[in-house]
């Protein structure tokens, strides 16, 4: 903890153990052994280049600084390239390009308008698609004479395996002409990558995560290609998740060896990381020395009900509005539901039986599927993908918001209580808006203020949190 954990939640960037407890001598007085730390030169190296680079990030000019930007493609299909978790990739590597445009980095040209139209030029060259590496140019790629040079600056073990597993780089998919091939474009003197494929004639999504399949020839390449022949003073890994952080190797305290310390060396590594999953931005972190940038995960906003779904809805709402005014149409309208209900196969999921006749007692089911949709209509969901340095607007920004503080935060008192709470508090409702039978009449006091928020009708507690959640909404516009 000590030495991993709270340096985590303290921001700092993870490096590498450089010196280890070991026996100095056997105390036969005491008859104890002596401890003392030794240090290890190698991590030491590692170390002091990796605060080096990070110094030399600070103290080059911008227009000479070399950026490389890399797009996450899993699995490696061309429709997948830039897919991080949550995040509009192809939108946020374009914005992080004008960024880095207007704070004078390499970028004298035109970029691509949008998201798409990078991902299309992107494909206009090789991608990790062994279908097409024949038929499209290649922008940048790697002599087998420098490949062979640095491979052997590899660990023995780590040579040997590659060998071993993947034979040699004459028979890598992105061997060509002599050359093993890098996909991706430059626009100035910045980079923008797709990252290699863990392997080939695998199975893609299997070995994603796999903790012993060593890389190919053509993903080392990749990053030779990066740190060597290019020249990058730092790499930007777009979005959760990368399949670097998940090379062979220890989990923590990495050697040589191990395959995120050997492929990507003491190299600057910013990685735009999605803020809901700090486990996996851990394992970046600790594998690969990464600065974790949070953003925000997609806008949220409720489920609401369509199609058949608000069909039903309406017909619930009409027959309770039947029962007290004409019983005969209340009749009618049960069947019409119970009808809608099965037509949609919702009978199944509200486990009702059969056999159950369409004229028996609505008290039986109906109470169940006003609860089914009452549950689907207030969930969370996504609406939309984040886009990396700009900010929900609009609708988008007031549900997202609204979904952020209809929960209680920290001791959940005062300022960090739930929203929905402080405002039924408020207008005196006597009820949970969190902990409350959804399908449950409503027969407590209708403040004017939630009457004017909606002209549907007002009849269980679901329809009061929603009126809660929509005058809520009012105050954040």
């Amino acid at each position: 903890a000590m030495h991993i954990a709270l340096p985590e939640l303290d921001g700092r960037i993870i490096s590498r153990p450089i010196s280890f407890k070991d026996l100095a001598w056997r105390s036969e007085r005491s008859q104890s052994d002596v401890v003392c730390y030794r240090a290890q030169p190698e991590r030491m190296d590692f170390v002091a280049e990796l605060a080096r680079r990070w110094v030399e990030l600070a103290r080059v000019p911008n227009p000479q600084k070399r950026i490389a930007l890399i797009l996450a493609n899993y699995p490696t299909r061309d429709g997948r390239i830039g897919n991080g978790v949550g995040l509009d990739t192809p939108a946020a590597a374009l914005n992080i390009l004008r960024a880095l445009q207007l704070e004078g980095y390499p970028l004298d040209c035109r970029l691509p308008e949008t998201g798409t139209a990078l991902i299309q030029e992107l494909l206009g060259g090789v991608s990790n698609d062994p279908d097409s590496l024949d038929l499209r140019p290649c922008m940048q790629s790697l002599d087998l004479d420098e490949y062979w040079t640095m491979f052997n600056r590899l660990p023995e073990a780590n040579r040997q395996a590659v060998i071993e597993r993947w034979g040699m780089p004459q028979t890598d998919p992105m061997f060509r002409s002599g050359r093993l091939m890098v996909a991706g474009l430059r626009f100035g003197l910045t980079f923008v990558g797709i990252q290699p494929a863990r392997g080939y004639q695998v199975d893609a999504s299997a070995v994603y995560h796999d903790p012993d399949l060593v890389p190919p020839h053509g993903y080392l390449a990749f990053y030779f290609w990066l740190r060597n022949t290019y020249g990058a003073h730092a790499v930007v890994h777009v979005g959760k998740h990368g399949n670097l952080e998940w090379l062979p190797g220890k989990g923590v305290g990495l050697s040589e060896q191990c395959w995120p310390d050997a492929i990507l060396g003491p190299m600057p590594n910013v990685y735009p990381f999605i803020v809901n999953d700090p486990g996996e931005g851990a394992q970046a972190k600790r594998r690969t020395q990464a600065v974790i940038i949070d953003h925000l995960m997609p806008p949220l906003t409720r489920a609401e009900t369509y199609g058949p779904l608000r069909d039903l809805e309406l017909l619930a709402d009409e027959y309770y509005e039947a029962q007290l005014l004409d019983p005969r149409r209340a009749r009618e309208l049960q069947r019409d539901i119970l009808k809608l209900v099965r037509e949609t196969r919702i009978d199944r999921e509200l486990q009702l039986d059969e056999k159950l006749d369409s004229d028996a007692d609505a008290a039986i089911w109906l109470p169940r599927l006003d609860t089914y949709l009452c549950d689907l209509k207030e969930s969370q969901i996504r609406d939309g993908l984040h886009i990396f340095g700009e900010s929900p607007a609009g609708r988008l920004r007031i549900d997202t918001l609204l979904a952020l503080l209809r929960i209680p935060r920290g001791d959940g008192r005062g300022a960090q209580s739930s929203v929905l709470r402080a405002l039924a508090k408020a207008f005196e409702l006597a009820f949970d808006p969190l902990d409350c039978a959804l399908a449950e009449p409503w027969t407590a006091r209708q403040p004017a203020a939630l009457v004017a928020v909606s002209d549907a009708l007002w009849r269980t507690a679901g329809d009061t949190r929603e009126r809660l959640e929509l005058y809520a909404g009012q105050l954040i516009e």
